[in-house]
């Protein structure tokens, strides 16, 4: 049995099934201000994150934040491709919850372990939100299976 597959559970927030790519921040993100919804590139001047596109990921964070102008970013985000395919946060609050419920973005909360230290960016995640299910594929198990053999 390989280490580099573990499983997390934790609550539905938002319903739905994802999988992609994870990015990985331990700080809060805000939507409104903090990210392009042009391009899905974080903005927001000295986040961890900033300069790194989310759009097509599993975006793996603490919480949300800023203004309610967040939601409706992140649906516009949805509409113009340029979102996350799934949240996994630790904590879950309004702003980005509204978001993800208008935007079809499943999200998963209050997981057994911290995701934003279990999870590494370039890990590979398949969230099933319905059963609170996050299982994650190191990224260094996808190098050892995607990556041929070497001639000795």
């Amino acid at each position: 049995m390989t280490t580099n597959q573990f499983v997390l559970k934790g609550r539905k927030i938002v319903t739905g099934k994802a999988s992609g790519e994870a990015v990985v921040t331990k700080e809060a993100i805000s939507f409104n201000g903090g990210v392009d919804n042009m391009t899905g590139i974080v903005t927001e001047p000295g986040h961890e994150l900033k300069g790194v596109n989310i759009a097509g990921k599993v975006l793996v964070f603490l919480t949300g934040k800023g203004s309610t102008g967040g939601s409706y970013k992140i649906y516009d985000m949805v509409s113009r491709g340029t979102a996350p395919v799934a949240f996994v946060q630790v904590t879950p609050e309004a702003i980005t919850t509204i978001g993800a419920i208008i935007g079809n973005i499943p999200v998963v909360a209050g997981l057994d372990q911290d995701p934003t230290l279990a999870i590494s960016t370039g890990d590979f995640i398949e969230m099933d939100a319905d059963a609170g299910i996050v299982a994650v594929t190191t990224k260094e198990m996808q190098q050892e299976v995607t990556s041929p053999a070497s001639a000795a």
